[in-house]
């Protein structure tokens, strides 16, 4: 069974969210801005919250996105609602753990709870971007585009009919939440590693940098934007493939965490122009063929290929086929998501391909 509701989370009647033992899956970005309240704060004052699945350190750690939890600890819930901030990209880890929550709520059969899903705003917009995995890609990531233009809600949709769901999935509108309607969608950071408004709309490529030997900035306060290592030469921008809607700068830093932490590296920032559609995805596969191509100490490393999960794109990345072979393919390929995606949507704006 599934529902999609159009009226706030404090206000649902289902008797599992008034009587039932609750768990709450949730990241910092489940702040109630109207009542200045966690969302869990809900069935805390109810006297039903039963456990509290979250991030175990500091919101702002690099390297610890993601949401740990015990599977036997969701036997005997009535419920379990989730509220996350997605970022709309297919390999954002706390949205794999929401898959994997649903995977595992499907191993409990008839025993398992209802799942009620607090849906937000997609940051990223409905701008697509990439491919649908062609090969045994990642673990607990659905059939969608690498930048997908859905929100949480729709995603779950998606992938509760892929996995064969049973359990009772429902989800609350974006709208309903007053803090969508209070905040832009990356007000609260939706983790440590996409803290502001254009890390979202780097992360489709620029999140594939966490596979190889080049760092996108992880452990600065400018994760996706910069990108560097310490054997990258100081570079100047014209050596650099260009791409509409951003323009490139030389630049150094210094990691205070992940690869390369307390070395200095050297690379480039990726400043986006106003205004202007940028494909993140397409430009950080030229830039990462360029590196290829002149420096025999980038590498990528074996996870790389099922985060990409589309054999085209690889050969092209190992130098096999042309720029343009590719780029048609992600064409056709984006088109084919977009007829896909429609299928799943619950809000009237569509996602689409920039052109």
């Amino acid at each position: 069974m599934f529902s999609f509701r159009t009226t706030p989370l404090e206000d649902q009647l289902d008797k599992a969210l008034l009587y039932g033992r609750v768990g709450c899956f949730c990241t910092q970005s489940c702040w109630e801005t109207a009542k200045g309240r966690w969302m869990y704060d809900i069935f805390r004052e109810r006297g039903n919250l039963d456990v509290v699945f979250s991030p175990r350190d500091a919101e702002l750690t690099p390297g610890t996105n993601h949401i740990e939890f015990d599977p036997e600890r969701l036997q005997g819930l009535n419920a379990v609602v989730v509220e996350i901030q997605d970022v709309g990209v297919r390999y954002f880890n706390y949205t794999k753990d929401v898959m994997r929550l649903m995977d595992m709520l499907r191993l409990l059969d008839d025993e398992a709870p209802s799942l009620y899903i607090v849906d937000h705003i997609n940051p990223s917009g409905r701008v697509v971007e990439g491919t649908i995995p062609a090969v045994v890609g990642e673990l607990f990531v659905p059939k969608v585009a690498h930048r997908h233009g859905l929100t949480l809600g729709e995603l779950c949709n998606l992938y509760s009919s892929e996995i064969g769901a049973k359990y009772p999935i429902h989800v609350i509108s974006a709208r309903a939440t007053d803090a969508n309607r209070q905040l832009l969608p990356w007000t609260i950071a939706p983790a440590s590693d996409i803290p502001g408004l254009f890390s979202s709309y780097l992360y489709s490529g620029g999140g594939l940098w966490n596979n190889t030997t080049i760092t996108p900035a992880i452990g600065t306060a400018r994760p996706y934007e910069y990108i560097g290592a310490p054997f990258v030469k100081p570079l100047h921008p014209e050596d650099l493939p260009q791409a509409p809607g951003a323009l490139l700068r030389p630049c150094s830093f210094t990691p205070s965490a992940g690869r390369y932490a307390g070395e200095r590296c050297f690379g480039f920032q990726i400043m986006l122009v106003p205004g202007e559609d940028y494909h993140s995805l397409l430009h950080t596969l030229r830039l990462m063929r360029w590196f290829t191509e002149h420096y025999s100490q980038f590498e990528f490393d074996e996870a790389f290929w099922a985060k990409l999960a589309d054999p085209v794109l690889a050969e092209y990345l190992k130098g096999t086929i042309p720029f343009d072979v590719a780029q048609e393919h992600m064409k056709l390929e984006e088109q084919k998501w977009i007829r896909k995606a429609k299928r799943y949507l619950l809000y009237e704006d569509q996602p689409y391909r920039m052109k």
